[in-house]
């Protein structure tokens, strides 16, 4: 079974992450698979909006725990793990097609960082979003430390990564997070109504006028991102990171307080 579907709807490619069994979470098939249906977008001129969505009761859970417990045992992995992974959000924000993505049952952690690599979110009510590494002590590294403070302002986004707070679609529609919102119900019609607006413009003007808007709000990315890698580094090493990766197995809180 693949687990990224694609479907076409008229000039709106949907990308779908179909591992709903497993609550869509990131595992590397899914990713590669998942980077594979970006490019393939990317580059069919047929293609003027990518969608990204989730089949089942959630978008995504965020990345998957066997590789989060293969990371915890093995930090030099990470600039390994991360490369690709960046890339194929990167070019989610960097193709000149406007990308949407959208949310219904939740979207935490990776999945968070998904969702801000696209240049829209539209999201269900009564879903919940959350970018919750410190919580197991990491940052986020995929562009999430530098992608949400341009999305949301520097004191939403520290709040939101420096507590780890969950967030639903009406608060996150409040903070600037989501584009649209609706019932969960009308969430696909919300996403193709922002979609058919889309359409209606000079695709090669959308697709300017996105670089231009990426390139004044986020002029350092480049930098941050390699600081977001750095200081992950750092923290992969740390106890706090050894501390908060048995905690979440244990299915237990973590003892930073000691540390």
């Amino acid at each position: 079974m693949s687990l990224v579907r694609t479907e076409d709807r008229g000039a709106v490619r949907h990308l779908v992450l179909n591992r709903p069994d497993k609550r869509n979470a990131l595992n590397g098939e899914l990713i590669a698979q998942l980077g594979g249906a970006i490019e393939a977008a990317a580059a069919d001129a047929e293609v003027r909006v990518v969608v990204v969505r989730g089949e089942g009761a959630m978008f995504s859970s965020g990345m998957d725990l066997n590789d989060l417990r293969e990371l915890s045992e093995d930090a030099s992995r990470l600039r390994t793990f991360r490369r690709p992974l960046l890339a194929w959000w990167n070019l989610l924000e960097e193709m000149p097609k406007p990308t949407i993505c959208q949310i219904h049952g939740a979207a935490l952690g990776g999945a968070f960082e998904l969702a801000l690599a696209c240049d829209f979110r539209t999201m269900a009510e009564d879903a919940v979003a959350g970018i919750m590494e410190v919580r197991i002590g990491l940052l986020p590294d995929v562009g999430g430390c530098s992608r949400l403070p341009a999305v949301v302002g520097l004191g939403n986004a520290k709040e939101l990564i420096m507590t780890g707070k969950v967030i639903d679609g009406r608060e996150a529609h409040r903070i600037g997070f989501a584009n649209r919102i609706a019932p969960a119900a009308e969430l696909d019609a919300a996403t193709e109504g922002l979609a058919t607006e889309l359409l209606a413009c000079a695709p090669r003007a959308v697709g300017l006028a996105k670089r231009v808007l990426d390139a004044a709000a986020k002029p350092a990315i480049a930098v941050t991102l390699e600081q977001e890698v750095a200081a992950q580094e750092t923290l992969a090493a740390s106890e706090d990171f050894a501390e908060g990766a048995r905690a979440f197995f244990e299915k237990r809180d973590p003892d930073f307080a000691g540390r």
